[in-house]
């Protein structure tokens, strides 16, 4: 690779049977790019400055998205948490994937090939920091048993329910917070993630790297430290939560947004560390949110609009429990400023990482590479459909796009519903009755793109 420019590299790719590179961009580079894929934890497709949200503050992920490619129409893998990480880590959709359970103690099996194993297998380095959800402790499906060279954070969803746990994961092992015992709340989990995702940075700057982010903000607990609370004390009305699950809450609003802001701080302070450490034009930064806005727990939807136009919230696989921000940076590479429509989602992301590091992605899995919209060249391949599946509970539902149409399935058994999505972003009127040949190729698709899952092994969080 030495000497190598990034024109040569891709074509070096496309020579492997990847995508093509007839004029690839000309800034050199000597490396694998970085990739560095950041996750926020139930943050609404209108929660940020650039998505259209007017009463949280993030100025520094709207310049991410000046400074690269605003997504319009990306999607998460599922509705809720650990499905839609199966899907991001495979390269499945959620009828396809063998995680398809919300309660993150389903683990991944040995079998199963993540884009981190793709990635060290490639060269890359490979780090996580943050919450996993798709292996609880003793498990084939722990990170550093799944890719993952470094792991520190939460392994089970339910623990990452908490920012100020007696423990975090270090690797397999349990690493003690002495701050946070007895109730006490001297050390909040966020803060420690951002620094640990800072320090492998820092030290794997010199090789390849995947760092992958999931954070745990701004889902619920809704809790934040009083830096971040103070900024937003007294700017909403607020109904103090005092549901049974967390303690006392009585800002929801205001530790809300002031949870939002502090991701945003910690975003740039990310960005920050690539672009002084030299690797911007090194290093592909993602970044998204793992689902639709949260509901509930009194954070006021008319106050903050976390789904902006989009009908739904998370749970739903209307748009807004489903459609998800999503912005890339790749300085020198991606247009800056740029805006994309092209629907994709979290099953290509394994796919565009590969063809990103040079090698191939796993045979047939649903995910396709996008890394010709990133980079402007090569043409484009697109799905003949996108597929959603979520059964949690009480709560069930499908559905499928295929280009402007969206097919929903709200309930089991429910009569199919359609929308057109170009003349109506907001899924407000129903047109089945309308496109009888429509609806009859979208239940070909929902015949066809669910696959009855394994039975699935659930070991529970152990406090």
């Amino acid at each position: 690779m030495a000497g190598m420019n990034r024109r040569d590299f891709l074509c070096l790719s496309a020579a492997a049977g990847l995508a093509g590179c007839a004029s690839a961009p000309d800034a050199e580079s000597s490396r694998k790019p970085n990739i560095i894929f950041l996750m926020a934890d139930d943050l609404g497709y209108g929660h940020l400055g650039c998505y259209g949200q007017e009463r949280i503050r993030t100025p520094r992920i709207d310049r991410l998205a000046a400074e690269g490619m605003r997504f319009t129409d990306c999607y998460a893998g599922s509705t809720v948490c650990a499905p839609s990480r199966s899907t991001l880590m495979t390269g499945f959709h959620t009828g396809h994937a063998y995680v398809r359970a919300n309660t993150g103690g389903v683990p991944l099996r040995p079998e199963d090939v993540t884009v981190a194993e793709v990635l060290r297998d490639a060269g890359y380095a490979t780090g996580l920091f943050g919450k996993w959800g798709l292996g609880a402790e003793g498990t084939t499906g722990v990170p550093t048993r799944q890719g993952f060279d470094e792991f520190f954070g939460y392994l089970h969803q339910i623990h990452a329910h908490f920012y100020y746990p007696d423990y975090l994961m270090e690797g397999e092992t349990r690493f003690p917070l002495p701050g946070n015992a007895d109730g006490a709340r001297g050390q909040y989990s966020h803060d420690l993630v951002v620094e640990r995702a800072l320090d492998f940075i820092e030290r794997r700057q010199d090789e390849p790297f995947f760092l992958y982010v999931p954070f745990t903000i701004p889902h619920a607990e809704t809790l934040v430290p009083e830096d971040s609370l103070a900024e937003y004390r007294g700017e909403f009305p607020e109904t103090p939560y005092e549901g049974s699950h967390y303690a006392d809450q009585p800002t929801p609003n205001a530790a809300f947004a002031g949870m939002v802001s502090r991701l945003d701080r910690d975003v740039g302070r990310i960005v920050d560390q690539i672009d002084e450490l030299g690797l911007g034009e090194d290093t592909v930064i993602f970044f998204t949110s793992d689902n639709g806005s949260i509901s509930g727990f009194n954070i006021d939807d008319e106050v903050f609009h976390g789904s902006g136009p989009l009908r739904g919230f998370k749970r739903d696989v209307y748009e807004g429990g489903i459609r998800t921000p999503m912005i890339a940076r790749w300085t020198g590479t991606v247009e800056p400023g740029a805006v994309s429509d092209l629907p994709w989602a979290f099953w290509d992301f394994l796919p565009t990482a590969a063809e990103l590091a040079g090698v191939s992605a796993p045979d047939g899995i649903d995910g396709i590479s996008v890394a010709p919209t990133l980079t402007g060249e090569g043409e484009q391949p697109r799905h003949d459909y996108l597929y959603w599946e979520f059964e949690q509970r009480e709560r069930w539902g499908r559905a499928v796009r295929m280009g402007k149409w969206k097919a929903v399935e709200p309930a089991r058994d429910a009569p199919l519903e359609l929308y057109d999505l170009n003349a109506d972003l907001g899924e407000t009127r129903n047109l089945a009755d309308e496109h009888p040949d429509v609806v009859e190729r979208m239940q070909a698709v929902l015949a066809q793109a669910h696959t009855e899952p394994a039975p699935q092994v659930e070991p529970g969080w152990q406090p």
